[in-house]
């Protein structure tokens, strides 16, 4: 998908509608970020939640969290909020912020030495993910799976990365 500036974009979908517990923080600042990961972190080991998750998908949950939440103060701005809903077959991480007129746009063609891949780490990570525009607010998701259901077939729908100097067909 390209943007009418020719970027490849992040997918435009709704947010989905995900049963289970809700979680929600304010994102002031960056530093705000690792605090609130912290809490994630106490929140996911509960042995209600450890359960019925592998280690790997915790740390992945983690990892898509921090990603979307700095690119949300980095590239959002205003009132950052962060959402995170445990369901029974893994989260779903809704961060927004009030830039709804810069939908998020990942790094094509750039050096990964210099940064910018975090979400195409947010795709191989999810079982879906995309970003939606409500009044005055942007929503960029992903659906990341609990590690002990089999998870779908992740979508392809991010370009995939090239290193510099090569150039496709």
């Amino acid at each position: 998908m390209a943007d009418e500036l020719g970027h490849d974009a992040w997918p435009c979908a709704p947010v989905p509608s995900v049963p289970g517990d809700v979680w929600h923080w304010q994102l002031e600042a960056m530093q705000v970020v690792s605090r609130v990961r912290t809490d994630l972190r106490a929140r996911i080991a509960h042995p209600s939640v450890s359960a019925a998750s592998t280690e790997d998908a915790r740390d992945g949950l983690l990892l898509v969290f921090e990603e979307l939440a700095s690119n949300a103060l980095r590239h959002g701005g205003g009132d950052v909020r962060a959402l995170v809903v445990a369901g029974p077959a893994g989260w779903l991480l809704d961060l927004s912020d009030e830039a709804p007129d810069r939908p998020p746009v990942p790094a094509v063609d750039r050096d990964p030495a210099l940064g910018g891949m975090g979400l195409h780490l947010v795709a191989q990570l999810s079982t879906d993910y995309g970003w939606e525009r409500r009044p005055g607010r942007k929503h960029v998701w992903a659906l990341l799976p609990s590690g002990k259901e089999p998870a779908e077939p992740l979508r392809e729908r991010l370009p995939e990365q090239r290193s510099p100097g090569i150039t496709r067909d």
